[in-house]
């Protein structure tokens, strides 16, 4: 999802992702990791349908928001940073989204994320570093609260 903008695209992609990857299975190297070699196809997958689909619509997730509270007002608010949030995650280059994603939604470590996306610890580290601040960046000048103390992130 954070690399289509959408729910539903995600799904798409998703779904076009397998198909290859149950295709591709002799590729696939016993002893290797299998997210590594399916989020590459993911990538790739997500890189064919860009070069054949110039332009997306982003549509805003559907977060759960039914934790926070009864509080009306507190989960509209809520609502609305998350999808600021998701927005401007959005619109960050594809290296340093992917990365957010990959060490911030889905909690891998930066080696995990260096093995899964064949590059150095040091340029996830880098990626991560700079997508965050930039989010961060992005968020404030959106007129969203403050990153700092929503998002924790610098």
């Amino acid at each position: 999802m954070a690399l289509t903008g959408s729910r539903a695209e995600g799904d798409d992609l998703v779904q076009h992702a397998c198909e290859r990857a149950l295709t591709r299975t002799y590729q696939w190297q016993p002893g290797s990791r299998l997210d590594s070699w399916l989020f590459r196809i993911i990538q790739n997958t997500w890189a064919d349908e860009r070069k054949s689909a110039r332009s997306r619509t982003q549509a805003p997730i559907e977060a759960a928001t039914d934790e926070i509270g009864d509080d009306g007002v507190r989960r509209a608010e809520a609502r609305l940073t998350l999808d600021n949030v998701y927005r401007e995650l959005c619109n960050l280059p594809e290296e340093q989204r992917a990365v957010l994603t990959l060490v911030c939604v889905d909690g891998l470590s930066y080696k995990e994320v260096a093995e899964i996306l064949g590059i150095p610890v040091g340029t996830v580290m880098s990626r991560v570093a700079r997508g965050r601040l930039a989010l961060a960046d992005r968020i404030e000048a959106s007129g969203g609260h403050s990153a700092d103390n929503i998002l924790k992130l610098r």
